[in-house]
């Protein structure tokens, strides 16, 4: 099974309070920032990870996992991370953020999968940053391949995934053929939520994301890494969402100590006005 896995990097949400906004508001200043992989954009590797292996075995690659960021050079550590974690090869697609939005990544997404040709593109059901939640499915409707979305459990099948949905009222349980598209949740790295067909069910993987032991870390640096230009995927590099102004959330009043329930009840009613 070959698996691409479209990786973003984003600001750790832990340095919020260090993004500035310049006057004028045409851009964000992201000085001192600092970056890693989208979370759910890890979990999804480690699906991918466990989907191409006996788990028991994990060395033993059963497959092709294909990892692919859009961003300037300076994305490669973490491209290089993912490569050390066990991806085979990794493509960056050269472009800055300010370059980019969801229906763009998807067009350019879709050459790279007519391409790549892979089995299924496993992705986070959305980036920490733009929390749009939206290029999964505008790939998938490009491709016009079968989509499980929110995904929380995995097993490979012949020919197929049996995909368990994260909905409102549970899990909602479907099979999709391949070739297919498939977006994660965080619960799709329990200890028993991905199973390729080698590994038993028997099998428990460590909860969460693996982490790349040293000597893994080194091979990282021979792996293959490739660079291709965004218009070498899509003559339409037309933006459809453009940010026209920032500005920073208006500051939070100090708090104010009550004297007891009737002194609070009090200012909520008469001053707060929420009673």
């Amino acid at each position: 099974m070959k698996i691409l896995v479209p990786l973003k990097r984003v600001a750790d949400p832990d340095n919020a309070n260090k993004v500035k906004i310049p006057a004028g508001g045409t851009t964000i200043d992201t000085t001192g920032l600092e970056w890693k992989p989208n979370p759910f954009d890890e979990y999804a590797l480690e699906a991918a990870l466990r989907l191409t292996e006996n788990g028991a075995n994990p060395k033993t690659r059963q497959g092709e996992v294909v990892v692919v960021s859009f961003g300037p050079k300076e994305i490669e550590p973490t491209l290089r991370s993912a490569l050390a974690t066990g991806a085979d090869r990794a493509i960056r697609v050269d472009a800055r953020d300010e370059q980019l939005d969801g229906a763009l990544v998807a067009r350019a997404l879709k050459s790279l999968v007519e391409k790549e040709k892979p089995d299924v593109v496993l992705m986070g059901k959305q980036a920490v940053d733009g929390d749009s939640n939206q290029v999964g499915q505008m790939l998938a409707q490009l491709l016009g391949w079968p989509q499980a979305t929110f995904a929380a459990t995995i097993q490979e099948e012949a020919g197929a995934l049996l995909v368990g949905r994260e909905v409102d009222g549970g899990v909602l349980t479907l099979r999709v053929k391949l070739p297919a598209l498939v977006t994660v949740d965080l619960r799709i790295v329990a200890p028993t939520s991905v199973y390729s067909r080698s590994t038993a069910k028997t099998f428990k993987y460590n909860d969460g994301v693996r982490f790349a032991p040293l000597p893994a870390i080194m091979a990282a640096k021979k792996k293959p890494l490739t660079e291709v230009k965004l218009a070498d995927l899509t003559p339409d590099t037309a933006l459809r969402i453009q940010y026209l102004k920032f500005e920073p959330p208006p500051g939070r009043k100090a708090g104010v100590k009550v004297k007891d329930v009737a002194d609070l009840v009090n200012r909520l009613k008469n001053e707060a006005k929420i009673l």
